[in-house]
């Protein structure tokens, strides 16, 4: 087995095509020599949303292009290669088509070993490829897709303690920037507008706090925000910019106190099964998000043990993290062949009933 590693990584999951090529020597840390993504906000603008058949086809018409920036970029070419790592799922089922058909023709004709990687294991792995953290460890995902709490024994095997049981926060927040008409994606858009509201004006709830367990739902959450926007309109004809702000910041706070009380008990039952090296950490594109970030930072100090926050250039999808898990199941001899299939959906925990309810992307993994 070779010692040193160098790893391209395709990721096309949703809405950004992109392509890395991630280094690791055994016993030193990972090096990202190159990560490309192109983005496709300006194709799903107008939709309010992302919209599958479009996403797909700007994939097919990008891979090559984002591969080429990625080798350039790290120096390499395909003979510097010991294997190919793509996103065969979960995902939207056209854009993680678009992958896996490029990877295996980049395989083939390349010659090189080819692995289908689950894109929710890339972001529950970043955490190894950016601190060399330890197994096992708390982690939190949390995207425009998913929201679960995962331990994390090693490569293969996650324990999904508790998840989102309908829109994961990532979609909630979507859907609350449509609603107050703000521009999409709607993640950072409701978080700047909040710099300017008063989170306290508005008494969201915080849905399934009144329950025991890590189970999540966010749809209630958005609901709400739809009937504050209503009252505000039936009152004085209107939404003004100071109600985006106040309505924005409210919505934020409701849903980092839900992230917040539902990683303690999560943190509870990890902790319960006496780690070593206790650790939390979060990925996932809502991880960008500072106010949650502070208060998960919070609370890992508050309960002494290490948090865990990747680059938010890393919390986004990206391919450099689907690299690193091809390099994780390389060295476990977990290589696939040309039957690889692309999946819209693959939880990571197998054992694990499935989680009620569906948002954009079908039901929850």
């Amino acid at each position: 087995m070779h010692k040193r590693l160098t790893i391209l990584g395709l990721e096309s999951s949703c809405d950004d095509t992109a392509a890395a090529v991630v280094r690791h020597d055994e016993g030193a840390p990972a090096e990202i020599l190159s990560s490309q993504v192109f983005g496709q906000i300006d194709l799903h603008a107008d939709f309010g949303g992302v919209v599958p058949e479009i996403a797909a086809r700007a994939h097919a018409e990008k891979l090559d292009h984002v591969v080429e920036d990625a080798l350039r970029v790290a120096g390499v070419t395909l003979q510097d290669i010991d294997a190919i790592a793509v996103t065969a799922g979960p995902g939207l089922i056209g854009g993680v088509l678009s992958g896996v058909m490029c990877a295996k023709g980049l395989a083939a004709g390349a010659g090189l070993p080819l692995i289908g990687v689950n894109h929710l294991a890339g972001h529950a792995l970043t955490p190894r490829l950016t601190d060399q953290l330890e197994f096992p460890y708390l982690m939190l995902l949390v995207s425009g897709g998913h929201c679960q709490f995962l331990i994390a024994h090693s490569a293969t095997e996650f324990q999904r303690l508790g998840g989102t049981i309908d829109d994961a926060p990532g979609e909630a927040f979507d859907k609350v920037a449509k609603l107050l008409a703000l521009p999409q994606p709607g993640g950072p858009n409701v978080e700047q507008a909040a710099l300017s509201g008063d989170a306290t004006r508005f008494k969201l709830p915080r849905p399934l706090l009144d329950r025991e367990g890590c189970d999540m739902s966010f749809s209630g959450l958005k609901t709400a925000v739809l009937r504050e926007r209503d009252k505000l309109i039936a009152a004085q004809g209107g939404l003004y910019q100071q109600d985006q702000n106040d309505l924005s910041a409210s919505f934020q706070v409701a849903v980092a106190d839900v992230l917040t009380e539902k990683t303690r008990r999560a943190l509870a039952q990890y902790m319960a099964q006496s780690p070593t090296r206790p650790a939390i950490a979060v990925a996932g594109g809502v991880a960008a998000n500072k106010t949650i970030r502070a208060a998960l930072t919070g609370l890992a100090q508050a309960e002494n043990v290490s948090f865990i926050a990747p680059p938010l250039a890393l919390c986004t999808d990206n391919a450099a993290m689907i690299a690193w898990v091809g390099i994780e199941r390389f060295r476990l001899n977990l290589i696939d062949d040309m039957t690889l299939a692309a999946r819209p959906r693959w939880p990571l925990d197998m054992t694990a009933p499935a989680m009620l309810g569906s948002g954009k992307r079908g039901a929850k993994a």
